[in-house]
Parts: structure tokens; C-alpha cells; sequence
């Protein structure tokens, strides 16, 4: 900081030459009236104090590449620029400045530099072209340097402020006042990264960025790559005011920005699109790098950047994201572990970093390294809530061993929580499913009759992947107006898009029902419907289960895009002999009489219809504060098969009582 002390001492020995000046041309030395503003010697006082600050002592003696002259060449400031912000800078850094301006200004209360003033010191004239410095696009307030304060003053008599930040700066410190700076790596860039670099170091300054995820990492790596750090700002926080700041921080700490994600730029919201305008316009000689899922729109901007599609990370390079937000936490895990917890998330590179640090806090609580566990917990911690609003959101609580189920239909389950481990390696490192469009979801159907475990199912699998479930109600999508249906699936479909979690559509046969020749109006647009769900369908990028009691009921086309179909027939006797004994559970009190094998081969139930069955004896064995015995699970028997609509047979339910009933 030798340099900023050195041309400070400078711009102390033009105000000694211009007090004397003005000393030496007073009509009123003697004026008795002057000591209101300050006294001669208060002001032969105040040039008498050596400036401690600038003096050199206890300073550090290598300098770092002095910062003035590296803003000067960032913001393209003239040597008269300089000078005038020196002036404008003098009372930041040392008080006695702010008596004598407000002797030169002949108002003590006035202790900063004017603009007549600061033209003064630096010897020009004040109808000159010099004071079209302080103009609204001259370098130094357009790059947020300088603020010219007091409109409503003449033009010579507005005071000069230097904002805090660019002080700070200059004195050393480097804590960004908007945005996170953040820094990528080096050493492991993409090729994609390195040639973005390249381009950044060539003069490109406007760069879009678009893919599902991915797009916010390859950013910082391009910076990196270019030798900047990044200052990230998600576009949900961009406000009128910080567009300037961010600019001039990134400027200040030579590092580019990078924004994103655009799909954030809502129809509804146009004046987050007028924002976006207004950095891309005064980002000019600051790099620029945007993000999101979808194209570019012309309409955000009049500068066109340089697009370039951004493919998703493989397993390998997802695997070194979460290493890498790991590695910041302080946190490890095995190589092996790690790839396999983290294996079956889509997140980017904000997400994934937010989602370590809640692992590492979970960990942390217990006092225990970092677990799989403690990653799922994370990743789902990053799922928002637009998804909510739309379907009904379950924790999965069960996991494979709370299933039973034959063991075609096990299989077909464990195939599916396989598929969805695996998507990445297989439909994209391998590319098994190339082109055309298609994302790259996984889709299964669950058939069977009600009550057979289909949605315990989908939770189980859910679990298995350390995900979420939402079951979609149909409520919320099916609108007796035309093209609002399809609106609402849309909605879902986007949300989903952007939710590590499974999506269950029960009961789907009512909206993926099959097309039937057109007869009227209800026809057409009922079939326009269903073409639209096998289109999105095809682009979906999550996971997609659909249920149904009728499996006939689906139209054929959904069921050609489907990768799993999974049956779930009625249990037999030992099954239903297993669901008796699961669903009674370890805590329930029960009866030596309790006849469990007898209950499985006399009465054909459902999964579903079991349980109920069960929870009606609890509540019977409850309010007879007695445990659980057969004449309490018949009953409940009883009142199920009532309510299914099925025959009772006396003879059938007495056989089951113990004699004394």
C-alpha cells in the first residue's frame, strides 16, 4: 500500500499550495467571524501534524502489485481520474483532511470534497471539460467508484463520496459486498471448461450456459480455467440496486459473475428479465456467465452471448462434485461409498455444496464421520417446495423388508430402483438412449388390485434410492376446462424436473387412459391430452410410477415407453400368513388363541384389507383392555367384508370363535 500512501502525500501538498493560496488572497484575514468555520491556526495546526498513516512506519514492505493502478486498468480511468478520486479518498483514510476541506469549502460542516473543489487541487478549470468527469457515464461514477451526492446543489458544490467498499478495497480488504465469491478448480477442468477459458481470455465477456445440471460448475471452472474467481448470484436475487455493485465487485476483485439459473425469469415477473437487460449492458468488461435448463431468449438482451449446451455429468464427474463439497465441509468418505450414496441424485453444483454442509452438520451433531445416510439427508433437504403444492409429499418409512410380495414381482422392483441407480451410465455415458429428445427418466407400472402394496411399493423403492415420494393427486390436475390439464401435468412435470424424488401417479388410468375415436369435441380434445402426456412422457428426466387396479385400462402407447411393469397379484396363504403376523406387529398384545394360519387360509384378503383388519382389533382389544384374540379379529374380519360388498357366511366366521363364543 506504499503507492496509496505516496500519491495520498501528494494530494496533501496541493491543499497546503491552495490553503496558502487562499490564506495569501483573503480580503478579511482578520475577519472575527471566520472562527465559526476554522481559525488560520487551527489551520497551521492541522498542516503541522505529520500524516502517521502514510509515514511508512510498521507498514508491510512488499507491496501488492499497487491496487490503484490495477483499478485504473480494470475500470479505464485517465491519470486525472485518479487524481480525483484521490481527493474524493483523502478523508476515508485520514481524518485531518476533513477540517481542512471544510475550510476550503468555507463550511465546516461540509467535510468532503466538492467537485469545484476536487478540480481545484487538481488544477483544472471548473468550466472545462474536466468537469464532465463526474458525468453519470464518465468511468469513474458509472463503475461505481464515485458517488456525486446532493443533486439538487449546483454542479461545483455537490460533495464527493468515495462508497466504503472501493476504500476497503483499496486498503486491502477483499470481503465481496454482493454475491459469493467462490473459486473452481484447477486442477481437474473439463474440456468444455478449457475451452470456455480460453474463449474468456480471447476478450469473450458473454457466455449462456444451458442443460439440466452441470452448467453451474462448468461456469466456475471456465473462470478458474481464465485465472478469476466467480462471484455467484442466483437470479431470484437480483434487485435493481445490486446490479451496479455486482459489476463493480467483480471489476474490483478481477473475477467474472455467474448467474443463473434463467428458468427463474417467470412471464410473470418481466422485471426480472429488465434486470437481466441491465447487468448484461453494464457488464461489458466484466465476464459474464449465465446458466439454466432452457434456450436463450433474444428478448432478454440486445448483446447475443455465445451459447453452448452443456451435456450432464457422468457418475464419475458427479462423484468429484460431491468430493469436492465434501472436501469444503471438511468431510470425507470412501470413493466407492460415496459413488454409490450419491449415485442416483441430479444436482448442481450449488445444491450439491449446500446438501454436503447439512451432512457434515448432521454428522457433526452425533459426533461421527459423514455416512450415506447423512448425503441422502442432505439431497433431500434441497428439494423444494413447488412440488408440494401439486402432490402429496411422503418420508418413506418402510423399506424391503416390510414388503411381501411373490417373487416375480420382487424382482421386477429391484430392477427398478437398479435402472434408476444406473441411468446415467446407461443412457448417458453408454448412450442407450441417443437422440431425438428423450430424457432420461425411468418409468414403471404397478398393476394389481387395490390393497396388493402398490403405493407401499413405490415407498419402498423410494427409500431404497434416498429419495422422496410424491403421490400426485389427481384433484389438482384434472380440469373440466379445456388445456387446463394438460397446464397442471406441466407444472408437475416441471417441478419434478427439478426434485430428487419419485413421482407416483395412483390411480393413473385417469389420465392415461386410452384414445378412442373421435365422436365430438370432448373426444378431440380428450386425445389431444393423452398426446401430450406420451410426449412428455418421453422427455421426462426424473422417476415416474404409475398404478392401476386394470391394467387393460392404459393405452397401449404409454405402456410401449414404460421400462418396468410390475404385477402385484392377491397374496396367497403363506403370504397372507406373513401380512397377518407383519401387520400385527412385535408390539400388539395378543391372545393364546389367536389363530393366525387359520385367518390366512379361510379368508381371502388384500394386503390393504389385512391391515385394516388388524388396526380394527387393536382398537376393539383396546377398549376391552384385553390383548388382541380371534373373537376381536373376527370381527374386524367381519365389518371388512361388509364393507368390500362381499358375502358373510355365519358358518364361515363361527367355525373361527372358540366354542365358549
Amino acid at each position: 500500500m506504499h503507492h496509496l500512501w505516496a500519491r495520498l502525500g501528494q494530494v496533501e501538498q496541493r491543499v497546503r499550495s491552495v490553503v496558502a493560496a487562499r490564506r495569501a488572497t483573503d480580503p478579511q484575514p482578520d475577519d472575527p467571524h471566520r472562527g465559526l468555520y476554522l481559525t488560520p491556526e487551527h489551520v497551521e495546526r492541522i498542516l503541522a501534524t505529520p500524516a502517521k498513516s502514510w509515514s511508512g512506519d510498521g507498514l508491510p514492505s512488499a507491496d501488492p502489485g499497487p491496487r490503484l493502478q490495477r483499478l485504473a486498468e480494470d475500470f479505464g480511468l485517465t491519470e486525472l481520474d485518479v487524481e480525483l478520486l484521490l481527493v474524493a479518498l483523502a478523508p476515508d483514510v485520514d481524518v485531518r483532511f476533513e477540517p481542512l476541506y471544510g475550510y476550503l469549502n468555507d463550511d465546516v460542516t461540509r467535510r468532503r470534497a466538492t467537485t469545484g473543489l476536487a478540480l481545484e487541487l487538481c488544477g483544472m478549470p471548473s468550466a472545462g471539460d474536466a468537469r464532465f468527469r463526474f458525468s453519470a457515464t464518465a468511468p469513474l461514477v458509472a463503475g461505481g467508484l464515485l458517488e456525486v451526492q446532493e443533486p439538487e446543489r449546483p454542479a461545483l458544490s455537490r460533495a464527493l463520496r468515495v462508497p466504503d467498499r472501493v476504500v476497503a478495497h483499496l486498503l486491502g480488504h477483499d470481503e465481496p459486498a454482493a454475491g459469493r465469491l467462490v473459486r473452481g478448480d484447477p486442477g481437474s477442468p473439463g474440456a468444455l471448461a478449457k475451452r470456455i477459458g480460453a474463449a474468456l481470455d480471447s476478450g469473450v465477456r458473454l457466455v449462456h450456459l444451458h442443460g439440466a445440471e452441470g452448467a453451474s460448475r462448468v461456469a466456475l471452472d471456465a473462470l478458474s480455467v481464465s485465472g478469476r474467481a466467480a462471484l455467484v448470484i442466483d437470479i431470484a436475487d437480483l434487485e435493481p440496486d445490486s446490479v451496479p455493485v455486482l459489476v463493480r465487485e467483480a471489476a474490483l476483485l478481477r473475477a467474472g459473475i455467474t448467474l443463473g439459473p434463467l428458468e427463474k425469469l417467470e412471464p410473470a415477473r418481466p422485471e426480472r428479465a429488465r434486470l437481466l437487460r441491465d447487468l448484461v449492458r453494464a457488464a461489458e468488461r466484466v465476464p459474464l456467465l449465465l446458466h439454466g435448463s432452457g434456450s436463450w431468449d433474444p428478448a432478454w438482451s440486445q448483446r447475443a452471448p455465445v451459447s453452448i449446451r452443456v451435456a450432464p455429468p457422468n457418475a464419475e464427474e458427479r462423484t468429484q462434485e460431491w468430493r469436492r463439497a465434501l472436501t469444503a465441509v471438511s468431510a470425507e468418505m470412501p470413493e466407492d461409498a460415496l459413488s454409490e450414496a450419491v449415485g442416483s441424485y441430479q444436482l448442481d453444483t450449488e445444491a450439491v455444496g449446500r446438501a454436503a454442509s447439512v451432512a457434515a452438520q448432521l454428522a457433526a451433531f452425533d459426533s461421527r464421520p459423514v455416512n450415506a445416510d447423512d448425503l441422502r439427508a442432505g439431497a433431500r433437504a434441497q428439494n423444494g417446495a413447488g412440488l408440494d403444492r401439486l402432490a402429496r409429499h411422503i418420508t418413506p418409512a418402510v423399506t424391503w423388508n416390510d414388503l411381501v410380495l411373490p417373487e416375480p414381482t420382487h424382482r421386477q422392483l429391484t430392477e427398478l430402483s437398479m435402472r434408476a441407480r444406473h441411468r446415467d451410465r446407461v443412457l448417458g455415458d453408454w448412450r442407450m438412449r441417443p437422440g431425438g429428445g428423450r430424457g432420461r427418466g425411468v418409468l414403471a407400472l404397478f398393476a394389481g388390485e387395490s390393497g396388493t402394496g402398490k403405493t407401499m411399493s413405490a415407498e419402498v423403492v423410494a427409500a431404497d434410492l434416498g429419495m422422496d415420494l410424491y403421490v400426485v393427486d389427481l384433484s389438482t390436475v384434472v380440469d373440466k376446462y379445456v388445456g387446463e390439464t394438460e397446464k397442471n401435468l406441466e407444472r408437475i412435470f416441471t417441478e419434478a424436473a427439478s426434485v430428487n424424488g419419485v413421482l407416483l401417479f395412483d390411480e393413473a388410468d385417469a389420465i392415461f387412459g386410452k384414445r378412442s375415436a373421435v365422436q365430438d369435441a370432448h373426444d378431440r380434445y380428450a386425445n389431444v391430452e393423452s398426446a401430450y402426456l406420451l410426449q412428455r412422457m418421453e422427455t421426462f428426466n426424473g422417476i415416474a410410477i404409475l398404478t392401476t387396479n386394470l391394467r387393460a385400462n392404459l393405452d397401449e402407447a404409454f405402456t410401449r415407453r414404460l421400462d418396468v411393469i410390475a404385477g402385484f397379484p392377491m397374496p396367497d396363504t403363506p403370504q397372507r400368513r406373513a401380512l397377518w403376523d407383519r401387520c400385527l406387529g412385535p408390539q400388539l398384545p395378543r391372545s393364546e388363541d389367536l389363530d393366525l394360519d387359520f385367518c390366512a387360509q379361510r379368508f381371502e384378503l388384500s394386503g390393504g384389507s389385512i391391515r385394516a383388519c388388524t388396526i380394527t382389533a387393536a382398537y376393539l382389544a383396546a377398549e376391552g383392555g384385553t390383548p388382541v384374540g380371534m373373537p376381536e379379529l373376527i370381527t374386524a374380519i367381519r365389518q371388512e367384508y361388509t364393507k368390500l360388498g362381499r358375502l358373510i357366511l355365519e358358518s364361515e366366521f363361527d367355525s373361527a370363535l372358540p366354542k365358549s363364543h
